[in-house]
C-alpha cells in the first residue's frame, strides 16, 4: 500500500499463479481420482465458478456457503439425500398424487436445496483440494478446510490476507474477466492432470508447455490482474495502482512496459 493506493505487483501475479496451475495439474496426475471444490460465491463469480467446475468434471459452492458443509459433511449429506428424494419424486410421478398445496411446497423445497446444493449433489465424500475466489466472503469455507489439513489454491486481492492458502495467486477477484481467466485455468490444470495421470505419468506445465507459450500466460495473468478497480499506471514494470474507484475505469489501461 502506498498512500492509500494499493499495488499488484504482476510479475509476482504471472509467477504465482503459474505456480498454483502447476499444482494443480501436478496434483491430479498424481491421482486421477482427486476431487476439487470449487468456491465463488459473490455475484460476478457465480457463473465461471458453476461453468469451469462441470467442464473439469468437479464440484462447486456458487450461490452461500453452507457452515460445517466441510466439517459436519454428514449434515450436509443428509439435506444432499433429501433433494434426491424429491428429484425422484417429481422423476417416478409420485409428486403427481399430492395436493396442489403439497406439490407447491416440494416445488420450493426442491428449489431452495438446488439453490444450495447443486454444486454438490454428488459429492460422496470430502474434496481433496479447494479452489476458491475471494477469500475474505470465503474466511469460512478456508477456516474449515485449514481444520480438516485440505489444500486451498485462491485468488487473493489486496484486501485479503493469505493466511491460510497453499497456493496464493496475488489478482483481483472483483473483475468478470479475471475471475474467469482464473477459474479456466484451474479447470484447465485439473482437465490436463486427469489426462496425464490416466496415461501413468505425472504432469507439470514447466515441462508440459505445447500450445502454450510463457508469454501467453504472462499476458493473461497481467491482464487479469489488472482489469477493473485501477486508477493509475505505474511506470516501474509489473507495477499497478489498484483502488475502489470505478470512476475512471474506462480511462485505465495498462502500458507495455519492455
Amino acid at each position: 500500500e502506498r498512500n492509500g493506493i494499493y499495488i499488484i505487483d504482476l510479475q509476482k501475479t504471472q509467477k504465482l499463479f503459474r505456480d498454483a496451475i502447476n499444482y494443480m495439474s501436478e496434483a491430479i496426475s498424481e491421482n486421477p481420482n482427486r476431487t476439487v471444490l470449487f468456491v465463488g460465491t459473490k455475484r460476478q463469480a457465480q457463473d465461471a465458478i458453476r461453468e469451469e467446475a462441470e467442464r473439469a468434471g468437479q464440484y462447486y459452492i456458487n450461490n452461500r456457503w453452507l457452515g460445517g458443509l466441510l466439517t459436519n459433511f454428514q449434515t450436509v449429506q443428509k439435506s444432499i439425500k433429501r433433494l434426491k428424494e424429491v428429484e425422484a419424486m417429481a422423476e417416478d410421478g409420485r409428486a403427481e398424487l399430492l395436493t396442489k398445496k403439497e406439490r407447491l411446497e416440494l416445488d420450493r423445497e426442491r428449489e431452495k436445496l438446488m439453490k444450495n446444493l447443486a454444486g454438490i449433489k454428488n459429492m460422496t465424500r470430502l474434496p481433496d483440494l479447494i479452489f476458491i475466489i475471494d477469500v475474505k466472503k470465503e474466511e469460512i469455507a478456508v477456516a474449515e478446510a485449514n481444520r480438516l489439513g485440505i489444500p486451498v489454491v485462491a485468488v487473493v486481492d489486496t484486501n485479503c490476507s493469505p493466511d491460510g492458502i497453499d497456493q496464493v495467486i496475488p489478482g483481483n477477484d472483483d473483475a468478470l474477466r479475471a475471475i474467469r481467466l482464473f477459474a479456466s485455468r484451474i479447470a484447465d490444470a485439473i482437465i490436463e492432470g486427469k489426462e496425464f495421470g490416466t496415461e501413468g505419468g505425472a504432469v507439470s506445465l514447466r515441462d508440459n508447455n505445447e500450445g502454450e507459450s510463457y508469454e501467453t500466460l504472462q499476458e493473461e495473468a497481467i491482464d487479469a490482474a489488472v482489469q477493473s478497480d485501477i486508477s493509475g499506471v505505474s511506470t516501474e514494470a509489473g507495477d499497478v495502482n489498484k483502488t475502489d474507484s470505478n470512476d475512471e475505469l474506462a480511462d485505465a489501461k495498462l502500458e507495455a512496459v519492455a
